[in-house]
């Protein structure tokens, strides 16, 4: 049995599967964990969300920053809800049953047996294992209730950009959502600089958030995507897997036993954009 962790797909399947072959998976017996942003952008969304629900518990994945964006369209709250990327999936008579499913999909997963955890973007320096989870549980609470809509009505936004215990409301959750979905580069003091975004020596402000030398969850093995311009990246603890598939680059598999990695090429899914987001 080996546990993949696999970079962020973003409706890209073909590379998927072609990755899947590569590492001779076999959902019987082994497990996947994916970084989260499972759509958009690429161009079989609808493909690869019906896929990786498929495999049932052969599957463990994360919301990133796009899972949450696609269910924000497809409630026509998001500006972005006419998305060509995302229009076969809108228009999908399986949407309903599909984004029932996504929303059932933590914010953030840790596994006690082999200590790893996994998250789409980062933990800011102030958390550590047990807020993350707590962090984790409100928001994925608020997504399963009948609260969902206002949330994700009011969940744009870089504002509060530092935690606080005493953050109540959607200050809060928008907050938590930023840090477990979008946050690249931080403070020393933990203030999220989410317009940053770029490779490390790129930003005017602020330093990877996993460098920040106090960080509370120094002691995990945390990992990642989101950051294209970044990864694949290895240090003590912290291994980021999202390897730029969607714009060209490739898909990577993290396989947590040995600690090994396995790629596959991506250059037919380049894309013709100026920056990475």
């Amino acid at each position: 049995m080996s546990t993949y962790a696999i970079g962020d797909i973003q409706g890209c399947l073909d590379p998927l599967h072609k990755l899947l072959d590569k590492i001779n998976f076999d959902p019987a017996a082994d497990k996947l964990w994916f970084c989260g942003d499972l759509v958009n952008r690429g161009p079989q969304s609808l493909k690869t969300l019906k896929f990786i629900k498929g495999l049932g518990d052969s599957a463990i994945t994360v919301l990133g920053n796009h899972d949450l964006h696609c269910l924000a369209a497809s409630e026509n709250l998001s500006k972005h809800s006419n998305n060509e990327s995302l229009k076969k999936l809108l228009n999908s008579s399986k949407l309903p049953e599909l984004m029932l499913w996504l929303r059932q999909q933590p914010l953030f997963h840790h596994d006690a047996e082999t200590g790893f955890s996994l998250v789409h973007a980062g933990l800011p320096p102030q958390w550590d294992l047990q807020q993350a989870l707590s962090c984790a549980k409100e928001l994925g609470d608020i997504l399963k209730s009948d609260k969902y809509l206002l949330y994700l009505q009011q969940m744009y936004g870089n504002m509060p950009d530092k935690w606080s215990k005493k953050l109540e409301g959607m200050d809060r959750l928008r907050f938590i959502t930023n840090a477990f979905t979008r946050m690249r580069y931080c403070s020393e003091n933990g203030k999220l600089y989410l317009k940053a975004n770029g490779p490390v020596g790129s930003q005017l402000h602020g330093v990877p958030w996993f460098t920040v030398d106090k960080r509370k969850s120094k002691k995990m093995k945390i990992i990642f995507g989101h950051w294209s311009t970044l990864g694949p990246y290895y240090e003590k603890g912290i291994y980021a897997l999202d390897s730029g598939c969607l714009w060209g680059g490739r898909l990577t598999a993290f396989r947590l036993e040995d600690e090994s990695w396995v790629d596959v090429n991506c250059k037919k899914y380049a894309q013709i954009h100026s920056t990475h987001k």
